[in-house]
């Protein structure tokens, strides 16, 4: 999907139009109870239809890439615009809520990856249009960085990069929340106050997908803007009742499912591979961070990693961080696309020569927990008071820790 190309021009020569492919097993997850009733609760229920219709009155390939661009674009900004407190609310779901974002753009993907237009559309095509979806409905083309002192305008606003993630394990609980991807929706285009000055915040989520991460959807994002941010940090959901600020990232695939019910047990996909390290380093202040009073859940400085040694045959749990010539099998932020999207954007980093001057990392929020009584999936309510009170305590000590981390002496760009 990621990684294909449109056609350079209008006139290219149209390929052959086949059947429309099946919805993915994601899409397929549209049909059930829960996410109708999230999105209809959230006013997003008719985001969907609306798009297809778009779609049904674009007679060529180039419209039908101005509609993607343009309903994709518009449903980032509307989500970022209801959680923000903008607008009208449309529901009496929550504004918080990071769901109705993800299973609009799923009917969204779903009705452009089954739709037959009468010009016909090649395999290329296609997929060049759901890429363009998915970049432009996850804010990925909506990071409007200020102007600052990397730009030859003085020093001004710092300047910081957060990513968040879709919820996931879906099968186990149709009803999850990600609240890496609430953080993110609250913080979009926000200017944080720190005793350094303003911060201005961008962010962008990124699928729970084994294939994107291969296809280089993240390197892709994230380095037009490295060397122009003066911190970022990937975040996502981790442990129960803690923040973590992950100190060692590796460059192994565990193997859980992801919400395509794909299983990937590999060593990390990276352009140049013969240059990959096995493991890559936060460059955040973890110090700073976890001294800092940010909120109630507690913060800790993860050094724990799981390797194979240097001239053994079987994984070794390492409290302190990885040993000379190791192979890692777990990072601190464990083997899934947390793990990984930590590792590629720090290897880019470095890549781009900036691990000494660019503060960047990996953040694992508390899980989000549904209220006592209201566990059981199948019976249970899609929110309640205590579930949201999670998710705004875990947002609002997110930003106190990126005020905390930009703010922290050798930050400092300028």
């Amino acid at each position: 999907m990621a990684g294909l190309a449109a056609p350079t021009t209008a006139t290219a020569a149209p390929e052959a139009g086949g059947a429309a492919p099946a919805p993915t097993v994601e899409e397929r997850r549209l049909d059930g109870e829960v996410p109708r009733e999230i999105l209809r609760r959230s006013g997003f229920a008719a985001v969907a239809p609306a798009f297809a219709r778009g779609l049904g009155r674009a007679d060529s390939y180039r419209e039908a890439r101005r509609v993607v661009e343009r309903e994709g674009a518009a449903l980032w900004r509307r989500a970022v615009d209801r959680v923000q407190g903008r607008g009208a609310a449309r529901g009496d779901l929550s504004r918080d809520d990071d769901r109705p974002l993800y299973w609009a753009r799923l009917g969204m993907t779903r009705e452009l990856r089954t739709w037959e237009p009468g010009f016909g559309l090649g395999e290329r095509q296609r997929a060049a249009l759901l890429t363009e979806l998915e970049r432009t409905s996850r804010g990925q083309t909506d990071l409007r960085l200020p102007r600052g002192h990397r730009d030859g305008h003085g020093k001004g606003v710092k300047r910081v990069l957060l990513t968040g993630f879709d919820p996931f394990t879906l099968d186990r609980d149709v009803r999850i929340s990600n609240p890496s991807g609430a953080v993110a929706l609250a913080l979009d285009g926000t200017v944080i106050d720190t005793p350094d000055g303003p911060a201005r915040v961008e962010t962008a989520v990124f699928p729970v997908r084994w294939a994107d991460f291969a296809e280089g959807t993240v390197e892709r994002a994230l380095r037009p803007y490295l060397p122009r941010v003066d911190l970022f940090t990937t975040v996502s959901q981790g442990r129960v009742g803690r923040f973590d600020v992950e100190r060692t990232n590796g460059a192994w695939r565990g193997g859980f499912p992801d919400n395509d019910n794909v299983s990937r047990t590999e060593t990390v996909p990276v352009a140049d591979p013969s240059s990959q390290p096995q493991w890559t380093t936060t460059t955040l202040p973890y110090a700073a961070i976890t001294a800092a009073d940010t909120g109630r859940f507690p913060v800790y400085d993860n050094t724990a990693v799981t390797e194979i040694p240097a001239g053994g045959d079987e994984p070794v749990v390492r409290p302190d961080g990885p040993t000379p010539g190791s192979t890692a099998r777990e990072g601190g932020g464990g083997n899934y696309l947390s793990n990984e999207i930590a590792y590629r954007a720090t290897l880019l980093r470095d890549r781009l020569g900036l691990h000494g001057t660019l503060p960047g990392g990996h953040v694992h929020t508390p899980v989000l927990q549904f209220g006592t009584g209201n566990t059981d999936p199948a019976t249970g309510a899609v929110t309640d008071p205590e579930f949201v009170r999670n998710r705004l305590d875990i947002v609002a000590q997110a930003r106190a820790i990126v005020a905390v981390a930009v703010s922290a002496p050798g930050t400092d760009r300028g």
